[in-house]
């Protein structure tokens, strides 16, 4: 057979595969031009990967149908904040007398917390942080088209395979007949709800809790909470562990150990980490593998964090985020305010951070890309940089250690 003839009889069996193929033989009507050239370019394209996906034509025909980009949404996903808030700050933001006013009236008042609680084994006060942090007890969930925002965001590019997956996931709960799109509203980011769920974990994760028959987080506290108790349950929420403890540590301690190794309670003890409040270890929390934290370096409070203090950042993958919610967690089953305060911390602009970044890298002590987010990368690094200078290795970005990184490094 001649190398014409292959090509021919190639091509006419890739035809009659595409012929059969489910996307193939379902017919589409295209999205209306928005104006955009780059969105619309992309909603094309996304049609395809769609019906690949499983997604009925005619409902994404439909769902597709004049949908436009939103500016508000490319906005706010393309803003970096000059200045970044200290953890300090942020926290004293969240733990505050009118947001632990309103939680020990819910704790009280909502019906429904003993069942979620023998259920799921995540206690009242822990989903009441997720609740507060996440939508103001309910109050702020925010109006936008999730499909809309979800779009946009894909269209963009920066997060784009990650927005596809959570409009395949909208579109398949619409396809469902669980919720019209219409209810499926929520940030600009795609969270919806009470307990602001994308759309995956909406499907994976979101239960009927009061029985009547819908899984709704927009307008059931019952469902949203126990959505909420069911994916720290998947996340491998501890029943009786605590999520973490204040502790200290004595003069001289090596704190190149922080976000490094997960020990008992009692190794610990022997490198003179002890609770702060004297209290006794609960059992299950002497089972507990911990970590140690400093957020605000060596002088503000430590933290030995729990497997459950990790099951709160499968719900936002943030270390102030999981703090916020279980101090504020600590405060609505009574707790006491933390026995060593928060430092005065001093904000960072974004040229700080990259400074520092980048001087990193410079002397040897790589951070990843310098984009200003003082993740754990640049944490790992600076206590590697720290340690190696004769410092206290916390990890802890201060204007002074900024200032001694752009000394050394020539900056």
């Amino acid at each position: 057979m001649s190398r014409m003839a292959r090509r021919l009889t190639l091509g006419l069996l890739l035809v009659s595969i595409l012929a059969i193929s489910p996307a193939a033989s379902q017919s589409i009507v295209p999205p209306t031009a928005s104006g955009d050239m780059i969105f619309d370019a992309w909603a094309s394209e996304f049609q395809g990967r769609a019906l690949a996906a499983g997604i009925d034509s005619g409902i994404l025909s439909r769902e597709m149908a004049d949908l436009k980009p939103d500016p508000g949404v490319a906005g706010a996903d393309s803003r970096q904040p000059e200045f970044s808030k200290p953890i300090s700050d942020y926290l004293k933001g969240v733990v505050t007398a009118d947001r632990l006013a309103i939680g020990s009236r819910r704790r009280a008042d909502l019906a429904a917390f003993p069942a979620i609680e023998s259920r799921f084994g995540v206690p009242r006060d822990i989903l009441l942080g997720v609740w507060a942090l996440e939508s103001g007890f309910g109050s702020i969930q925010g109006d936008r088209d999730a499909m809309r925002s979800l779009a946009t965001l894909a269209a963009q590019g920066r997060r784009r395979a990650w927005a596809e997956g959570e409009l395949i996931a909208i579109l398949r709960i619409i396809e469902s007949g669980e919720h019209p799109r219409s209810r499926l509203r929520g940030s600009w980011a795609g969270a919806m709800g009470q307990t602001q769920f994308i759309p995956s974990t909406y499907l994976a994760t979101a239960v009927d809790q009061d029985g009547d028959g819908q899984r709704d987080i927009w307008n059931s506290s019952a469902d949203a909470l126990a959505s909420a108790a069911n994916l720290l349950a998947k996340a491998g929420w501890v029943r009786g562990q605590s999520w973490a403890r204040e502790v200290t540590a004595p003069p001289g301690f090596d704190f190149s150990l922080t976000e490094g190794p997960k020990e008992l309670p009692d190794w610990w003890a022997e490198r003179g980490v002890v609770a702060a409040d004297g209290r006794a270890w609960s059992p299950q929390d002497l089972a507990g593998q911990a970590q140690l934290a400093a957020p605000a370096g060596a002088s503000g409070p430590l933290f030995l964090l729990f497997p459950n203090h990790f099951a709160i950042r499968e719900y936002n993958n943030s270390l102030a985020y999981a703090l916020g919610v279980g101090l504020l967690a600590d405060r609505f089953a009574g707790g006491r305010p933390l026995v060593r305060a928060w430092p005065l911390e001093v904000s960072l602009s974004l040229l700080d951070r990259m400074t520092a970044q980048r001087a990193l890298a410079a002397l040897g002590f790589d951070p990843g890309t310098p984009d200003g987010v003082v993740g754990m990368g640049t944490r790992r690094s600076l206590r590697a940089w720290q340690k190696s200078r004769g410092l206290v290795a916390d990890g802890y970005l201060s204007g002074d250690m900024v200032a001694r990184l752009k000394a050394e490094s020539g900056g």
